[in-house]
């Protein structure tokens, strides 16, 4: 049953062809006035996450709603007040946004938010939504170690921004070694690195965070300490929500569509997919079968992006 003591909003990350994203201030007379915010509001009687996003779109900012995707949801409290945000990406609209209560607008980089301040709840949406698209998996066990990093120099010249290394084949002095590499190649773009299963590894090569393995995740009972970014491999309902307990800043979720590796494997399929996305905190990607021009897909099926183990190198 819901709990009555929690506030159920509907927030729209709407979002503009040149990757900026549209903040509202809160207008006088209500509470935190002056605070800037994603557009939305509270649910009326009845009403569905996404009905109630429409509504109050038109509402504060005069616009018809013709495309929303479930993200992440999360609870939040204020002194005096809790609220479960229900965050939608939205990439398609129709009119002028304008401030239909006085409100100020504002189009902002979410990576440099220029406008403040912002309600408390949105420092960790933004925080998520700065996630790239693509989770890139290392394969130098299919290229050779100098090979890989020169097709990972190449992805990284692309746009490339976050990456696993994965390489369970290789002896621990080897991978040591490797993952030193491809961080500091990866940091010379400003691109992130998680090391696969392996927290003290991933603090002693200056690594950005861990990806725990499923069998790590439903073991672990609290976050590894000094571990900037935590990530982990899930395949079902439990998992993701053990992920979710344990505060990871986003899982894999997988396998979505059939794979090379594992022909005939049993698949969730993309609706499945956004079934066990639904209602969690954390961004997921798509893993299994996924290729870039998949993303879209992915995104309409409450995916952050896709995660890539051959289809990138």
């Amino acid at each position: 049953m819901p709990n009555e003591d929690i506030i159920d909003v509907a927030a729209g990350i709407i979002l503009r062809g040149d990757g900026r994203v549209l903040l509202a201030e809160r207008p006088p007379g209500k509470p935190l006035a002056g605070c800037w915010e994603f557009p939305g509001g509270k649910f009326e009687s009845g009403e569905s996450p996404v009905a109630a996003l429409a509504r109050e779109l038109h509402e504060e900012l005069g616009i018809e709603l013709d495309e929303a995707h479930p993200w992440i949801t999360r609870i939040h409290t204020y002194p005096e007040r809790t609220v479960r945000l229900h965050m939608y990406r939205v990439p398609a609209w129709h009119g002028e946004p304008h401030g239909r209560e006085g409100q100020r607008l504002s189009w902002e980089d979410p990576q440099r938010v220029s406008v403040s301040p912002l309600l408390s709840a949105n420092d960790g949406i933004l925080q998520s939504l700065n996630l790239p698209s693509l989770y890139a998996i290392t394969q130098a066990s299919k290229y050779g170690t100098t090979g890989f990093l020169e097709r990972l120099r190449t992805a990284l010249d692309s746009g490339l921004r976050l990456i696993q290394v994965r390489e369970r084949g290789m002896a621990p002095a080897e991978l040591e070694e490797f993952a030193r590499d491809v961080v500091a190649l990866a940091h010379d773009y400003g691109a992130r690195v998680l090391i696969n299963g392996n927290a003290d590894m991933a603090r002693e090569c200056g690594a950005d965070g861990v990806h725990l393995q499923a069998e790590q995740l439903m073991q672990g009972r609290s976050r590894p300490d000094g571990i900037r970014l935590l990530a982990a491999s899930c395949h079902d309902r439990e998992e993701l929500l053990q992920a979710a307990a344990l505060g990871a800043d986003f899982v894999v979720l997988s396998p979505v569509l059939p794979t090379q590796s594992h022909p005939g494997a049993p698949t969730l399929g993309w609706e499945r997919f956004a079934e066990l996305c639904l209602d969690l905190p954390m961004p997921v990607y798509a893993l299994g079968g996924m290729r870039t021009d998949m993303l879209e897909t992915a995104m309409t099926h409450s995916a952050h992006g896709v995660a890539l183990l051959s289809g990138i190198w």
